[in-house]
């Protein structure tokens, strides 16, 4: 299960550093303009999803996916949000 976010995380930081023409990635990644909207859309989805019961698997596939890309494309390593949550631990 967490090796599907790695590949994620690892995806997002392959194509930042080699971009792929036409990567819809690379265009996120590119224009954190977008990215910051379409994580915005993407969990205004989830929550109409979550309150009508339908396709909530779906749009919370795809708000992890645009969280991830936001976080690389504004330089927020996962290491240092998990280290970050590691610390709240009680």
């Amino acid at each position: 299960m967490l090796d599907t976010l790695e590949s994620l995380f690892k995806l997002a930081r392959e194509r930042k550093n080699n971009p792929i023409d036409g990567s819809y990635t690379n265009k996120l990644l590119s224009d954190k303009n977008l990215s910051k909207e379409k994580v915005l859309e993407e969990i205004n989805e989830l929550i109409e999803a979550v309150e009508k019961n339908s396709n909530k698997i779906h749009e919370a596939a795809d708000v992890f996916y645009h969280l991830i890309i936001y976080l690389e494309a504004n330089e927020i390593k996962i290491e240092d949000v998990m280290n970050e949550l590691n610390k709240r631990k009680k």
